[in-house]
This record gives structure tokens, sequence and C-alpha cells, in this order.
């Protein structure tokens, strides 16, 4: 194959991509899926106001003391900058996509999923807002948002599961 038909099949391959990317988010299709990277992550918590912390000073997502936000789904950002908003809280995030957590379709490695640090804020406008589930053993006590997301107290942290981006 030529170089030109080699090159001109690349380009109609990125457009068509980009097109789909485009056509899927504009009908909310495709945007809520993606993962993104730790610095975008980080920049968008950044303007919303929220902060984080790591045990281990550090981001890498193979390490258990780290928080990292590598590849973690853009609803799931969406997700804590809409309850932030919402709850008018300041949100501490505590866990993200980085190791150490159980594993699963809906975990921490797979992006959906945030631990964010306990206050009474939080934990007035969850019990106020949220229909609460129960007590489930061996995680702690479970509240459902009306978008679907899961808000478990689990002693020492509230850990999210964020279906959807919670009304973004």
């Amino acid at each position: 194959m030529s170089h030109t038909r080699s090159t001109l099949r690349r380009r109609v391959r990125t457009l068509l991509v980009a097109t789909l990317a485009t056509v899927g988010a504009t009908f909310g299709l495709a945007a809520p899926a993606f993962a993104i990277s730790h610095s975008s992550a980080t920049s968008q918590l950044r303007a919303a106001g929220i902060s984080w912390t790591s045990s281990g000073n550090c981001s890498d997502r193979n390490v258990a003391t780290c928080t990292s936000f590598d590849g973690v789904r853009q609803a799931t950002i969406d997700g804590i900058i809409t309850f932030k908003r919402a709850s008018g809280c300041a949100v501490t995030i505590t866990a993200g996509t980085e190791v150490g957590h159980a594993g699963g379709t809906y975990s921490h490695w797979t992006g959906y999923k945030l631990d964010i640090a306990l206050s009474t804020c939080i934990q007035n406008y969850i019990s106020a807002n949220y229909t609460y589930v129960g007590y489930i053993a061996g995680f702690g006590y479970q509240y459902r948002a009306a978008s679907g997301n899961l808000y478990t107290k689990e002693g020492s942290h509230w850990d999210i599961l964020f279906y959807s981006c919670g009304g973004c």
C-alpha cells in the first residue's frame, strides 16, 4: 500500500472517530463513560473547589497509599462536583482509582467510585436528601440519591458509587 493511501485512511479513521465522539457527546451518549487522566480530573476538581489528600503524598495508581484519578470516569468527576454544589459542603476526596480497594465492575479501579472525608455537613445533607437503604453488613450505612448513586458510610469515610453524574 502506498504511503499516500495509508495516510488518507488514517485521516479518515481519525475523522470518523472524532465525529462519532462528538455526536455521542451531543446526545449525552458518550461523554459520561470516558475515562480521563489524573491531570484532567485534578484541574476540574480544583476549579470546583474540591480538595483531595493522599496518605503517601503521591498519585501513582499502582500504590495503595496514593490517591490517583487516572482512569476515573468523567461522570464520576461530574458527580462529585454536582454533589459539592448541591450540598454546599466542603468536600475532600481521600481515595480514587488506586489499588487497594475491592474489585468489580463498579469499583474504584474502574473509575466508578470515590471516597470522601466525613463531616457533619455531608452527613446532614445525605441523611436529609437521600433515601436510607439500610445497614449493609461488612460495609456500612447506605443511602441512595434520586440519580441512583450510592453513598455508603464506611466508618472513616463515605464511599460513593457514581452510576451517573447526579444530574449535572
